[in-house]
């Protein structure tokens, strides 16, 4: 009875959610994001939509301003803030950049979010050039987290016990080859599988840097 009530007191369920001080790269984004998902919840819908496709990763934009789109694409919530992936967003990077630090932490959700939208794009773009896509295809609307947080997810398993990270990877991949299954968008999931991928991929740079994260 003593030992549980140790253990209760131990435990700290503040510490799943961020910080400024423990984890300003998460808590510093999951506030842009929160603003941008209350501006497109309640702002001008005409301003909302050209906002959303003026940061949309299509064919069009990224062969004109890649870089720009690329992040601009990020600072929104696809389905806002009731999303699924807005609460994965929470507690997985606020887990991961305790254990590895922002800088790390925002360079795997910045990977995630890049390979997958080109690995996704340049494929409809060769597409369109050879005639099998009509050209309408290229401005194919699409922004949000959740690659970033695919590939985040992928990462953080990495760190976890072993029955826990095949646990994690098994239900979250379960999840999305669902998704796939259901064929709704074939294109935004093999994103989402590829992005998890390449969060596994990360799994030697993150052992390396692991305990280098924020301790509050």
């Amino acid at each position: 009875m003593r030992a549980g009530l140790r253990v209760l007191r131990g435990l700290r369920p503040w510490r799943l959610l961020p910080s400024p001080t423990g984890t300003p790269f998460t808590f510093g984004y999951a506030v842009i994001l929160l603003l941008t998902s209350l501006f497109a919840e309640y702002g001008d819908p005409t301003l909302v939509s050209s906002l959303h496709q003026g940061s949309s990763t299509d064919v069009a934009h990224l062969a004109d301003r890649p870089m720009f789109v690329l992040v601009a694409s990020a600072l929104w919530i696809a389905g806002g803030i009731t999303s699924p992936y807005a609460i994965v967003f929470l507690l997985v990077l606020t887990a991961l950049e305790r254990r590895v630090g922002g800088l790390r932490t925002a360079g795997v959700f910045l990977l995630g979010h890049a390979v997958a939208t080109l690995a996704t794009e340049v494929p409809v773009g060769l597409s369109v050039l050879a005639g099998h896509l009509p050209g309408s295809s290229a401005y194919r609307l699409d922004y949000g987290i959740s690659f970033g947080v695919a590939a985040s997810v992928g990462a953080l398993a990495g760190l976890l016990t072993p029955w826990l990270r095949w646990a994690v990877l098994a239900g979250f991949g379960w999840m999305l080859l669902q998704d796939l299954i259901a064929f709704t968008d074939p294109m935004t999931n093999w994103g989402h599988l590829l992005a998890l991928v390449v969060g596994v991929a990360t799994w030697p740079v993150l052992r390396g840097g692991r305990g280098r994260g924020a301790a509050a």
